[in-house]
């Protein structure tokens, strides 16, 4: 058990597996514990879920810097990236880097009968190159191995040229300060670093770019007023970000509405400090180059048998072992891993 900021992991000791998934707080628990409660009283009303999803929406925008009113919810990255895939014109050039999440390229590749190309390239390359394409489709924080993304070098490389950018924050918000709001899209989920459960998404759409989007999923929830159109046709679409909203799935939601606003509510900077200095003294004990990242991956032979056995919990991705350092870690688990890996 490890107290932070007012809330309360019990699971966090010899927890290194953010990158995957980020952990309940004893909090949120016992919220989600009370609805599923009234739902099996059958005391549960669908309203009640109006206000976390509210909640959760403006913690989004908070912590990515952009107007709560750009905000749409989703249910994954790859469907709300979708949206944007599909009014790309015929024959769009799209870039992105190679190894990235598919969730962030697939949206665009499945377009190939239209002429849409998806050209992978290494990073630094992809930063030097990218006002070369029409749009680039790009993690800001790579999931397989934590690089970050140059930024500066990417938007001295836009500047003057039409290329949109669908920038996914979904490896770096929660622990990394955020200023996003240039980008034409910014798409993240809910189970990672904003230690919410799984089964949310959210994007942020610069005014001027959600006017070309077509609300395909639209429903009752992406309705001006949701429990007043449910059976209206034509329906009343918001006139903000809304109107690509998705129904929500109603106790991931209620998870997110305590977690979100909670992480929000943080001075980021210093979040982020922790973690990454957590990361640097990994990275300096077993001479990896520096990085900004607060996600370390690791070639150490066995290294995946040896945090097992020392009961840490990580992951394996792209043939390394993946650790991450989030705001419930501390030294007590950096001392632990380098102990293990040195055998």
């Amino acid at each position: 058990m490890r107290e932070t900021h007012g809330e309360t992991f019990d699971g966090a000791p010899g927890y290194l597996n953010s990158a995957t998934y980020g952990l309940a707080s004893r909090r949120q628990a016992e919220v989600l514990r009370g609805r599923l409660r009234a739902w099996e009283l059958g005391e549960m009303t669908p309203r009640d879920f109006d206000v976390p999803v509210a909640a959760a929406r403006e913690a989004f925008a908070s912590l990515a810097g952009v107007p709560t009113s750009t905000v749409s919810m989703g249910g994954s990255v790859s469907a709300l990236i979708g949206l944007f895939a599909a009014v790309v014109p015929d024959g769009s050039r799209v870039v992105t880097l190679t190894g990235e999440f598919t969730s962030v390229s697939a949206p665009f590749h499945v377009h190939g009968g239209r002429g849409v190309t998806v050209t992978a390239l290494g990073p630094g390359e992809l930063e030097r190159r990218a006002g070369e394409f029409d749009v680039v489709a790009v993690s800001l924080v790579q999931s397989a191995d934590g690089y970050v993304l140059d930024v500066p070098t990417l938007r001295a490389s836009l500047a003057g040229r039409p290329t949109r950018v669908v920038l996914d924050v979904t490896q770096a918000m929660g622990w990394m300060r955020l200023d996003v709001g240039w980008a034409d899209a910014v798409v993240g989920g809910s189970y990672k670093w904003l230690v919410s459960p799984r089964g949310a998404a959210w994007m942020a759409v610069r005014p001027d770019v959600a006017d070309s989007l077509v609300p395909l999923a639209a429903s009752w929830y992406a309705s001006e007023r949701p429990w007043a159109n449910t059976y209206e046709l034509p329906p009343l679409l918001a006139g903000d970000g809304r109107r690509f909203d998705t129904s929500p799935a109603w106790f991931t939601l209620v998870g997110a509405g305590v977690a979100m606003p909670w992480l929000a509510s943080l001075d980021m900077d210093a979040v982020q400090q922790h973690c990454t200095r957590l990361a640097g003294r990994v990275r300096e004990a077993l001479d990896l180059p520096a990085s900004p990242s607060a996600i370390v991956a690791l070639d150490a032979d066995g290294a995946e048998q040896r945090l097992q056995a020392a009961g840490l919990r990580a992951a394996v991705r792209a043939g390394r072992v993946r650790v991450g350092f989030h705001l419930y870690n501390d030294d007590e688990d950096v001392d632990r891993l380098l102990a293990a890996l040195a055998g």
